[in-house]
């Protein structure tokens, strides 16, 4: 609701003092001992309205006629109509008591009005001091705009119903709108405006320290080839990507531009999102983000139960692209994201150089037992930070894409760096597959089935992957013509402190065409605040052959060593 700011009704307003100073005037004439209304306390109240001044003055002496009272003479009425008996001593004393009680009770009506008098002028001079500013505050419905910064275009039109205050009350008092609503709000006009936009920062940042050093300097891939590990001893801001995102027009068309960054791999990038809600079962998007091909990738970054993705999820996972996607939940429960796009990891790859395949991806996830985590941007978290009721969730995925290397068949490394061979080896690097040649293209299939269960801080989820690749076009000959691995990954959490410390396990697995992998850990997260947006995590991970590499990721290719960490996120 909103206080009306149409010019005040100057008739009305003066109507309204009047019938006060007129009742004051003619109380006043009744009462014993009469009150000066030329005194100080009795101010002349002024408005003005529209450049021009109104006095409201009490009505001159000698305007409101009156008619004396005549005196009753001995044996008749007051009137003359009736004659009434003499009045005795007694009578006239009781007579006299009472006009002193009737002056008594006249007083105190007076002091009253008085007080309501100064009230009055009170409203009037601050309706004055608004009505010059030509600005005002207005009295908002929670979550609209800061009452602070409200302007003359937020004022309604005439006619808007206003509250009326108490004498005395302060106007258009109200909570300032909170500022952080899921993200840190800018600027968001009224639902009514006549341009409506919502203006919203939000910012995931991680810094992480690793080391790796404890571990082999070379691995030996299928084909008997000795390759260099890359060991690791560093400190970085592994990710930070500002968003600033909202709705402009309508709240049905939205927009999201987001700076991704991460030190660690010396990678920016600069993206933006537009899309269109039509109802709760379908919103349509374009722009840059991950294929859900994988749990990790349907809007639970960077609510992992540990660090960071799993060894096996980064194996066998696609990656990030541009594209056209949709999402939306058509029963209550159920919840889709499909996806087109160009590739399976297009970041830092330029248009002309991506083929002609596009990439399709999708998920489907059940959550049967009531939503799986917080509204929210921590909706698809792992853990039971609320410590709330029994929850499940079950999902599936579904990726294809026509992959190509991306670089001419002269340069050893690809600029394609989504597909390893399970030995470690970037699948279209030469002598991948065999010595001196190099996979052009292939035909890349995954599919992936995830559950989770949450019940009172306790929380176990747990994702199994297949991936084929075939349909290989090379250089040369090589022996194989398809490959086949799958594996799985699983990580378990309890609150020993609930909403405060979390102890948990972690482990993966790889059963891969050329070689088997694991790795095993486990850690403690703190959350020193009270949300779930900040946390502090220390891990220990045993690695053994790690068939992939990332540089934002814990893992190099051919890892084996123990893996100490300590990161902290801040996802708001």
């Amino acid at each position: 609701m909103f206080i009306s700011h149409s010019p005040l009704k100057p008739i009305g307003v003066i109507a309204l003092l009047s019938l006060t100073w007129l009742a004051t005037s003619v109380a006043a004439q009744n009462a014993s001992s009469p009150i000066d209304t030329t005194s100080s306390q009795f101010k002349v109240p002024k408005l003005s309205i529209s450049g021009k001044t109104y006095a409201l003055t009490p009505p001159a002496p000698g305007t409101i006629e009156t008619k004396p009272i005549p005196k009753p003479t001995p044996g008749t009425g007051s009137t003359g109509e009736k004659p009434v008996p003499a009045s005795t001593p007694g009578d006239v004393q009781s007579e006299i008591e009472a006009v002193k009680a009737e002056n008594a009770a006249v007083r105190e009506m007076l002091r009253t009005m008085e007080a309501n008098q100064k009230a009055l002028l009170e409203q009037v001079d601050k309706l004055q001091k608004r009505l010059d500013g030509g600005t005002a505050t207005a009295v908002l419905p929670a979550g609209d705009i800061d009452p602070l910064s409200a302007s003359v275009s937020s004022i309604p039109p005439a006619g808007t119903t206003t509250p009326v205050s108490q004498p005395g009350a302060p106007i258009g008092k109200q909570p300032a709108m909170e500022r952080y609503q899921d993200g840190i709000i800018i600027w968001k006009t009224p639902n009514d405006a006549l341009i409506p936009f919502l203006l919203k920062f939000n910012d995931d940042t991680q810094l992480r320290y690793m080391n790796s050093m404890a571990g082999d300097d070379t691995f030996t891939d299928h084909l008997g080839v000795v390759r260099d590990v890359h060991a690791r001893n560093d400190i970085t801001v592994n990710r930070s990507m500002f968003n600033i995102n909202g709705y402009m027009f309508s709240p049905r068309l939205g927009y999201s531009l987001k700076v991704w960054t991460s030190a660690g791999a010396a990678s920016i990038v600069v993206a933006g999102n537009i899309s269109w809600t039509f109802s709760r079962k379908l919103t349509l998007v374009a722009g840059y983000t991950g294929l859900p091909g994988s749990r990790s990738l349907v809007a639970t970054f960077p609510f992992f139960q540990a660090i960071d993705r799993s060894m096996a999820d980064n194996f066998f996972r696609p990656g990030f692209t541009q594209g056209l996607w949709a999402f939306g939940m058509p029963l209550k429960g159920l919840t889709y994201q499909v996806m087109v796009g160009n590739g399976l990891n297009t970041l830092g790859v330029s248009a002309n150089k991506i083929d002609t395949g596009l990439a399709l991806a999708g998920s489907v996830w059940w959550e049967p037992l009531g939503a799986f985590g917080a509204t929210g941007k921590s909706a698809n978290m792992y853990d039971d930070y609320t410590g709330g009721k029994f929850r499940i969730r079950l999902g599936t995925s579904f990726t294809r894409s026509r992959e190509d290397r991306f670089s001419n068949l002269d340069v050893s490394s690809p600029e394609n760096t989504a597909l390893h061979n399970s030995d470690g080896v970037l699948t279209f690097s030469t002598g991948a597959f065999a010595k001196g040649v190099t996979l052009q293209k292939a035909l890349y299939k995954m599919w992936a089935a995830d559950w989770g269960l949450k019940y009172r801080g306790f929380s176990v989820n747990g994702q199994y992957f297949a991936r084929w690749l075939s349909e290989f076009e090379a250089d040369g000959p090589i022996p194989e013509t398809s490959t086949f691995d799958h594996g799985f990954e699983l990580t378990a959490g309890h609150f020993v402190v609930p909403k405060k410390l979390e102890l948990y396990g972690r482990g993966s697995m790889v059963f891969g065409q050329f070689r088997n992998s694991s790795e095993v850990g486990g850690g403690v997260r703190w959350y020193f605040l009270p949300t779930e947006r900040l946390w502090l995590n220390g891990e220990i991970l045993r690695v053994n052959h790690s068939p992939y590499g990332g540089a934002f990721t814990p893992y190099t290719a051919g890892m084996n060593a123990w893996v100490p960490m300590i990161h902290t996120v801040l996802a708001f």
